[in-house]
């Protein structure tokens, strides 16, 4: 089952398994499955829910948000290497290597989400995208009720911009060959299940992401006493991938090669 990692200000690291069938809410109340003690988290501010075989993150109503991969959602179905931020506590998703494989070529999904209000849905419709679940497909409570069609928000963006992007990593060092950027999240850390893995003591589970915007590929730091460098430059902010640029996560070094095209 895939795992949580929870990075709390000033505390360390946790990890919590999600199960099949099961919730895991997430507050400052001390009757949540994961306890954020912070003033600025609403008692009850999320939960992660079992749908089938995937997992999905529903805000409940919170003060100030849940974002995941720098987006405000409400609703949003989790992927590996998707990093929840809420109030500044970074959640981290990673999944084992078997369901990786299970999983492989499925980052979009055509799953249909069961509404059960046709107003909800009118206004899902017409909402910004990256505040609402990222399915874009309703139950039709309707005159043809028992079907289900297709809705196409005009705020979307073409995934087309993101799917160009052709970048490809290298490895100088702690590893042999290429890896290619075909995810919108390329995790690198020493969990196994990482896209990018370092065999090194001080570096965390996911101590970097790699998220691919539609101007390009950013670099993420998310936590660990080992920082990525950029061309021996400390990164302490996401931070634009230039053509050559060489990354260092503990004893990986790579060497970043941006082929997409702009046309």
């Amino acid at each position: 089952m895939p795992a949580i990692t929870l990075k709390s200000k000033n505390k360390s690291a946790e990890k919590y398994q999600l199960q099949k069938g099961e919730s895991l809410t997430i507050g400052r109340r001390d009757d949540n499955d994961m306890v954020i003690d912070d003033p600025s988290v609403s008692g009850h501010h999320a939960k992660i829910d079992s749908v089938g075989e995937r997992f999905v993150l529903n805000d409940l109503k919170s003060k100030n948000g849940c974002f995941v991969n720098e987006q405000l959602v409400d609703s949003h179905w989790l992927n590996h290497g998707d990093v929840i931020t809420i109030c500044g506590h970074s959640l981290i998703l990673n999944f084992s290597k078997d369901e990786l494989r299970r999983h492989k070529g499925r980052d979009d999904f055509d799953d249909t989400l069961m509404m059960s209000s046709t107003d909800h849905r009118r206004m899902m419709a017409k909402s910004n995208p990256n505040k609402s679940i990222n399915v874009m497909k309703f139950w039709d409570k309707g005159p043809n009720r028992g079907s289900v069609r297709d809705i196409e928000p005009k705020a979307a963006e073409p995934k087309s911009k993101i799917q160009e992007t052709a970048s490809v990593l290298t490895y100088l060092a702690g590893g042999r060959g290429q890896v290619n950027i075909v995810r919108r999240i390329t995790t690198i850390g020493k969990d196994p299940s990482s896209d990018i893995v370092v065999k090194s003591l001080l570096v965390d589970p996911t101590t970097a992401t790699i998220k691919k915007g539609t101007d390009g590929c950013y670099l993420n730091y998310i936590g660990g006493l080992t920082k990525p460098k950029i061309n021996q430059k400390p990164v302490t902010e996401s931070t634009l991938l230039k053509d050559h640029d060489i990354i260092e996560v503990g004893s990986v070094k790579l060497q970043f090669s941006d082929t997409s095209s702009t046309d």
